[in-house]
């Protein structure tokens, strides 16, 4: 398997997939690639102007994007796919679109032939076994919580360390030790914003300028950088 599991989309400041440019560029080649792009998780976005905003990006790298909301059979349009784009938004949503249009078994079985699988917030939080770790408001009740099971363990997009002034309910990481507590053989990687991990086969890497940080139940929560062996996540 090929992933690119992207925190976040923009940056303070930044044009619209600035930060992951370049290492999108990489990790698709030189080769031209038709992508398929899932933008089920836009909720205050049409299908059509997310589309347009994905592919204006891509095409700016040499590739092409086509959204499969264009297509009758969503199945068909992933057997067919050079590689799987998800972008972010509202990850229940996401989920939701993913299971009714029964496309669970068909990304896996893509992904497992090895096109590449680039995912941003929402889109990195698919890949892991739930979306159980996820930043979003249940703005709609999926037929499941079980997200694509692309990674084994679970992702904190967008994750923070900061508490802003006056704040007195839980931090994020007050959020993740309560999902660990109840399910403690998962490790989840808190994954700042302007970071991304690179999937490939049995080996990871983290992106970026920003260490991630790793929590397991009965464990002190610890800082992974770039130059540290993450292996054991997968």
């Amino acid at each position: 398997m090929r992933l690119l599991l992207i925190s976040n989309s923009t940056n303070a400041g930044e044009d619209y997939l600035a930060h992951p440019r370049e290492h999108i560029r990489n990790f698709l080649g030189p080769a031209r690639v038709k992508a398929l792009f899932i933008p089920y998780a836009g909720v205050t976005i049409s299908f059509g102007d997310y589309e347009k905003k994905v592919k204006g990006v891509f095409s700016g790298m040499g590739h092409d994007i086509v959204s499969i909301h264009h297509f009758d059979d969503p199945s068909k349009a992933v057997e067919n796919a050079g590689a799987i784009v998800i972008g972010g938004g509202n990850t229940f949503r996401l989920t939701q679109l993913i299971h009714k249009n029964k496309l669970v078994e068909s990304i896996q079985k893509k992904v497992k032939e090895e096109i590449p699988y680039i995912g941003w917030s929402a889109g990195a939080n698919v890949s892991c076994p739930t979306i159980c770790t996820t930043n979003d408001m249940p703005v709609v009740r999926p037929a499941s919580f079980n997200a694509l099971n692309l990674v084994k363990f679970q992702i904190n997009p967008h994750y923070l360390d900061a508490v802003p002034d006056g704040h007195a309910g839980e931090t994020r990481e007050a959020r993740i030790l309560e999902y660990i507590e109840i399910n403690r053989e998962v490790y989840v990687a808190g994954l700042r914003e302007g970071s991304m991990l690179e999937v490939e086969n049995s080996s990871i890497k983290l992106c970026g300028p920003r260490k991630m940080r790793i929590f397991k139940y009965g464990y002190s929560p610890v800082e992974l950088g770039p130059e540290d062996d993450a292996g054991f996540l997968i």
